[in-house]
């Protein structure tokens, strides 16, 4: 009690010594002093007279990129990123070039939405490339680094986080490559093996557009330039498959992701205007209408093995394939087993697939920044993937009426077009124009040989570029 009183006493002589020296004491709790709330008042108001020039307005008329592209900027690991002139087509305003491919990508919502072309991918890279080209948005911004800590001051954009988990580690590839696999029937090409031909085919026109971008970029000097990492990346768009394309253009040129992917995806979804009239111009009358001979019956032993023996083969031939070709027959397995394992099945043909198609279409979107896509290389790349899709459909159709000369029972050659591995439009396409010729031929399952054949080219194809390139 007594120490009580006493220290009370000591407070409340502090606090009238304090008082007649016109000094404010301090006290927990209480509010700060009035210069410090005229000078946050200050800041404040400065920051609100600011905010004009944080609108999205005022960002469509920026004449140069943003500063962390133009300067460089520290990685949390501590490397250095270097900066590099930003230049859009034409010589235009940076602003001016994100509101180009504003439009641009409500074109691509466009063709997903009303037009239903690979709604499913369009529509999460054109709705990302709305967000990275939407001005001081920050959702693709690497995180601030301090200098001298190596501390993260500021994260990075959730779009950044997006790309840097799935895509430039090559995961959500070969994540969708499971599901893949669980949706896939192999049967068709385990009942007539010699279509794998088709889709090894079909395969060529990955290497008319490799070297067709060497040779552009020679011809062109300086306005494109194309390596043969980059020349290997473009060419993988003839395998119409979007993943793939994805995977190793994620590892051997990743400044071209964007334009590569829109490209594959593009074309993908153009399979019914692009191959009907290169099929019709390759195969004569007569051919179209050729019945092939039922398909025999499949067992689950044969069903199950496959996908283990794929495995093993490409283990030992083309190890550098064999996390593309793994996800793909761990799917299939887990569809054949049966009943055991259909919880894994459906998890990875359904929500799997589709939460990681979502975080993909969103990761490749963020790449559609208008300094990446508009310029002269992204129209190169456009140009190149039709050619690449053109002749591997011209190939697999090719080989068909050559596979005739040869094979006891006959083939109709419309169904090597199917070998493009668009999965599957390509074989849904060559039933079509089958039944124009011939109203009761049906080739679907047929063309399901090599259509699935052309997903497992395509990986091994991508596999050996990577190894030849990386």
């Amino acid at each position: 009690m007594k120490h009580t009183i006493l220290s009370c006493a000591a407070a409340l002589a502090l606090t009238f010594s304090a008082a007649a020296a016109n000094t404010p004491v301090p006290v927990e709790g209480a509010e700060a002093p009035a210069t410090t709330q005229k000078a946050d008042w200050k800041e404040t108001l400065t920051k609100v007279r600011g905010l004009a020039a944080t609108t999205g307005i005022r960002g469509f008329m920026e004449k140069d990129g943003p500063e962390y592209l133009v300067k460089g900027y520290l990685m949390p690991t501590g490397a250095r990123v270097e900066g590099h002139p930003v230049k859009v087509i034409g010589g235009l305003p940076y602003g001016v070039g994100q509101a180009l491919m504003v439009v641009i990508c409500l074109g691509l919502l466009y063709l997903a939405i009303v037009k239903g072309f690979e709604p499913l991918l369009l529509l999460p890279i054109g709705f990302g490339g709305l967000l990275a080209n939407m001005p001081y948005s920050g959702v693709t911004n690497p995180p601030v680094v301090d200098a001298v800590t190596k501390l993260v001051t500021e994260p990075g954009g959730f779009l950044y986080y997006f790309f840097e988990f799935g895509v430039a580690t090559g995961l959500f590839p070969i994540m969708i490559f499971m599901g893949v696999g669980a949706m896939t029937d192999f049967g068709p090409l385990i009942a007539n093996p010699r279509t794998a031909l088709l889709g090894a085919a079909a395969q060529f026109g990955i290497f008319i557009a490799l070297f067709g971008a060497l040779c552009l970029s020679e011809a062109t000097g300086d306005l494109i330039k194309f390596g043969l990492k980059e020349a290997a990346s473009i060419g993988i768009i003839g395998g119409a498959d979007g993943p793939t394309a994805i995977w190793l253009t994620s590892k051997l040129a990743p400044h071209l992701l964007g334009a590569i992917a829109v490209a594959a995806y593009s074309y993908m979804a153009l399979v019914p205007i692009i191959q009907p009239p290169i099929m019709k111009l390759l195969v004569p009358e007569r051919e179209r209408k050729i019945v092939m001979k039922q398909l025999r019956p499949v067992s689950k032993m044969e069903k199950v093995c496959f996908p283990l023996t794929v495995l093993l083969l490409c283990s030992l031939l083309l190890p550098s394939a064999v996390p593309l070709v793994g996800a793909l027959m761990l799917g299939n397995l887990c569809r054949e087993v049966g009943p055991n394992v259909a919880r894994l099945s459906d998890t990875m043909s359904n929500a799997l697939i589709n939460i990681v198609t979502i975080l993909l279409g969103l990761s490749v979107g963020s790449k559609l920044a208008c300094e990446k896509f508009l310029n002269a290389e992204t129209l190169g790349i456009l140009a190149l993937g039709l050619v690449a899709f053109a002749f591997g459909t011209a190939a697999g159709c090719v080989m068909g009426r050559v596979m005739n000369k040869f094979c006891k029972d006959p083939i109709n050659p419309l169904i090597g077009s199917a070998g493009v591995s668009a999965v599957p439009m390509a074989a849904r396409v060559s039933n079509k124009v089958g039944l124009e010729s011939d109203p009761t031929n049906f080739l679907l399952m047929h063309a399901m040989g090599p259509n699935v054949s052309g997903v497992i080219g395509s990986a091994v194809v991508a596999g050996v570029l990577y190894t030849l390139c990386k």
